[in-house]
């Protein structure tokens, strides 16, 4: 009886209630690349790996990854968040919350986070250049 409303019925096949049809297992992977301050001995993977463990949230909730089949792992500088195409994960949360998590450690003011491609960020360095010296080149 939705015959009336395509949008509707269209929300309801393709949204969030459709939880039923998972037939295909499509996963999305983001990346941080965290290589520069790792090298460095700047940051600890191991806690950052820690803080998003605790803090990602999926569907609304916190401790809610092994449920929905996200899953987080890391190599020596890297960390992945690999989750189901359909939950539809947002890369922006694992922007913020690696700008949460640098804040935390005091390192905002040297590092930020910036999108390398499509699905990884990666943490660098600012640059900063002397302000007096580029003056009296010019």
């Amino acid at each position: 009886d939705n015959k009336f409303h395509p949008t509707f019925s269209r929300q309801l096949t393709s949204g969030t209630m459709a939880k039923s049809k998972s037939a295909k297992k499509s996963t999305v992977k983001f990346v941080v690349d965290c290589t520069a301050p790792v090298d460095d001995k700047v940051l600890d993977i191991a806690s950052f790996e820690k803080y998003l463990n605790e803090r990602i949230k999926v569907e609304g909730k916190t401790g809610n990854l092994s449920q929905c089949n996200v899953v987080i792992s890391r190599d020596r500088t890297k960390i992945t968040v690999a989750s189901p195409q359909d939950l539809g994960f947002s890369k922006r949360q694992l922007k913020y919350l690696s700008k949460r998590y640098l804040k935390k450690q005091q390192l905002r003011d040297y590092l930020r986070v910036i999108a390398a491609s499509k699905n990884s960020y990666e943490l660098k360095y600012y640059q900063i250049t002397a302000g007096d010296e580029d003056e009296a080149e010019e």
